[in-house]
């Protein structure tokens, strides 16, 4: 198929803009992109292939989100109530609330229940042009839960033309009651160990903060995840700088996420690494957060940034990876071109997706096609879904 009469935005070059085509032709074989261009150029043995015009719309890369909780039981609405009203993070927690409540209601939850839920949250992404989405396991705190969660995520990739990366973030949160170092060494890491064994492991992340798990306890899934053969990611430096992003950067991480509190030193040990720093403006933006992301410390030094929507139950309720390209450029000053980057071409590289996030011969034909005159009006608009087409894989 040769798709004609478009602009297109392949996101290819690595420099600040979009690598944009004018009066483009692309063609399409099978799944895969097979030549991209100017019309004017089209090699003669594809001149007699099925045309499908687009009236002169933008095609980009279909959109990839490379962070989220889609999985999970109910959701923390009653909290978000309760705070606006007055009470403090300590009542809330006592009512119930907290991550404690979605570890009760994703433990209660069938896998049935806790997929009809997910397949709403991927149908709301897809509809923005999504067509790779990370998901996370994390609100189960258990061995059976954890795994559950994990099959419910490879569900969403059966169930959905939608392509589910995996992430085992059993280092999520201390359960109640329980020891960190214990959890980590006789919950967490069994449980990752099972996970893999079961082959729904893509990749293994945790949360490094001091609410959370250090990076000593951090370094023991780690190194269990490297004789596994995974890669890594990491929530790091979000409320507190601890020195997660430079262990991230020692074990060569996919990703840093969050990264509010990193330092120049911090960016410049990613730089080294070649690790992605994610950047999350929704969860920054839910819980009124002040310190932003060192953007200009990560441009400096050439880390590549990308921009997900972190959709959480707690402090992230964002279903909108559009809206969260608009945050990144709104509250944290990236540009239209960082924020297009961060969703396509970053973003796969944050999860070692290296046949999409561009346009160009070879890569999957995953496109979005938009009704918009120039790609700044992706990260421009708010609460506007300007997508008129995606495809997936090839298929219209």
């Amino acid at each position: 198929m040769l798709i004609s009469d478009i602009k297109v935005a392949t996101m290819s070059d690595d420099g600040p803009g979009y690598g944009l085509i004018e009066d483009a032709g692309l063609v399409i074989e099978a799944d895969k992109i097979a030549w991209v261009g100017p019309i004017s150029d089209l090699p003669p043995q594809y001149s007699s292939l099925e045309i499908r015009s687009f009236d002169g719309r933008l095609v980009t890369p279909a959109l990839i989100d490379c962070h989220t909780h889609i999985v999970h039981g109910g959701n923390r609405a009653t909290e978000f109530e309760m705070r606006l009203e007055g009470a403090s993070y300590e009542e809330v927690a006592r009512a119930g609330g907290g991550i404690v409540s979605t570890v009760t209601a994703t433990r209660d939850n069938s896998e049935a229940d806790l997929l009809a839920a997910a397949l709403r949250r991927a149908d709301a992404l897809i509809a923005e042009g999504v067509a790779t989405v990370e998901i996370k396991s994390g609100y189960g705190l258990d061995r059976d839960t954890e795994l559950k969660m994990l099959r419910v995520a490879r569900a969403v990739g059966l169930a959905r033309p939608i392509h589910v990366v995996t992430s085992f973030l059993g280092a999520h949160a201390v359960p109640s009651g329980k020891d960190a170092d214990s959890y980590i060494d006789n919950t967490c890491i069994p449980a990752l160990r099972a996970a893999h064994e079961a082959g729904l492991v893509d990749a293994v992340d945790g949360f490094c903060e001091g609410i959370a798990f250090d990076t000593d306890q951090m370094r023991r899934v780690f190194e269990v995840a490297k004789q596994l053969g995974l890669p890594l990611k990491l929530h790091a430096e979000q409320l507190s700088h601890i020195g997660g992003t430079a262990l991230a950067a020692e074990f060569g991480a996919l990703s840093a996420d969050h990264v509010e509190y990193a330092t120049e030193a911090d960016a410049a040990a990613l730089a080294e690494s070649g690790t992605v720093a994610v950047i999350l403006p929704g969860a920054f933006y839910a819980i009124r957060e002040n310190q932003a992301p060192p953007i200009d410390a990560f441009r400096k030094h050439g880390v590549p940034m990308a921009v997900a929507t972190d959709w959480n139950p707690g402090s992230s309720p964002l279903g909108s990876l559009l809206l969260a390209m608009n945050m990144a450029c709104t509250l944290f000053r990236m540009t239209p071109a960082e924020a297009l980057a961060g969703t396509t071409r970053n973003a796969a590289r944050a999860l070692a997706q290296s046949d999409r996030g561009i346009i160009a011969a070879g890569m999957r034909a995953d496109l979005a096609i938009w009704d918009v005159h120039s790609a700044a009006e992706l990260s421009y608009g708010i609460g506007i879904n300007p997508l008129h087409k995606r495809i997936f894989g090839g298929a219209l």
